[in-house]
């Protein structure tokens, strides 16, 4: 049974706190899947205790297991709804994850980001999950401007190399949700220690956008459906768009460093 037929059956029997977790979450509807217990909490200006009671009222083990069940239930939706031309709706879903990016892109938090690397002596990249996938390639994006940046996906090791970095470091770091556990962790150690931190992600009240020094913000959530193109398309194009402000401001000779890269590899390529 649908998690709002569930909620509606089950009203008459939840007591007065209860029903305002019901009333929030058949409000907010699938989004409820990006929400935590501190936005419900926030809004409701309800306990944990009562949020759990609800979602075990209604059958689920807690609140992630309620969650889990409105992804699967909007994921479902979706694919019943995908038309018999599929590819035409994924490449409509990639543009408009670019589109929705651009329009989120701050030209003041844009330049101060380009700021924070043009002033750093060194540069990591923290992400896990397919967010340290993107860091990979980020990287790999900033060396056709001269910039040697590190990616780091292992959350051990981020966080013995936040340990030991300072004011001349910056640290950008790669969350989607914001709320990746093993990011927020290394971020903090390297903020605690003086590290500039440049932060990637969706939520702007996020743990992870609450430790930057700047924020950069994408545009596509992500809850069932995780590590998707869309999302990864979202984050590529903020650090494209970085690279590109860096080599404006630094008036990098582009073409020179292209073709020192290129001699580096053209024999690597079969005749």
């Amino acid at each position: 049974m649908r998690y709002d037929h569930l909620i509606q059956n089950y009203y008459p029997t939840l007591t007065r706190s209860e029903k305002k977790v019901a009333d929030y979450v058949l409000k907010v509807g699938s989004q409820l899947m990006y929400a935590t217990m501190s936005d419900i909490k926030a809004a409701t200006k309800v306990g944990d205790a009562t949020i759990i009671r609800f979602c075990q009222k209604l059958g689920y083990s807690g609140f992630s297991d309620f969650k889990i069940e409105i992804a699967k239930e909007d994921f479902t939706q979706q694919e019943q709804t995908r038309p018999a031309d599929y590819y035409d709706d994924i490449s409509q879903h990639l543009q408009e994850a670019l589109t929705a990016t651009a329009k989120l892109i701050d030209p003041e938090k844009l330049a101060q980001a380009v700021d924070l690397l043009s002033q750093a002596q060194n540069v990591y990249i923290f992400g896990v999950g397919g967010s340290a996938q993107t860091g990979a390639s980020f990287a790999a994006i900033l060396l056709r401007v001269g910039v040697q940046a590190t990616p780091v996906g292992d959350p051990h090791i981020q966080a013995q190399l936040a340990s030991l970095l300072g004011p001349t470091d910056l640290v950008i770091g790669l969350s989607l949700s914001g709320r990746t556990k093993d990011t927020t962790d290394s971020l903090k150690i390297a903020k605690d220690n003086g590290a500039k931190v440049l932060a990637i992600t969706n939520n702007l009240n996020s743990p992870v956008a609450q430790l930057g020094n700047v924020i950069l913000q994408t545009a596509i959530e992500e809850f069932l459906n995780g590590g998707s193109v869309a999302g990864r398309i979202s984050q590529l194009y903020i650090c494209d768009v970085l690279t590109q402000g860096y080599e404006n401001r630094n008036k990098v000779d582009a073409v020179a460093l292209r073709e020192k890269v290129l001699r580096s590899i053209i024999d690597k390529r079969l005749d």
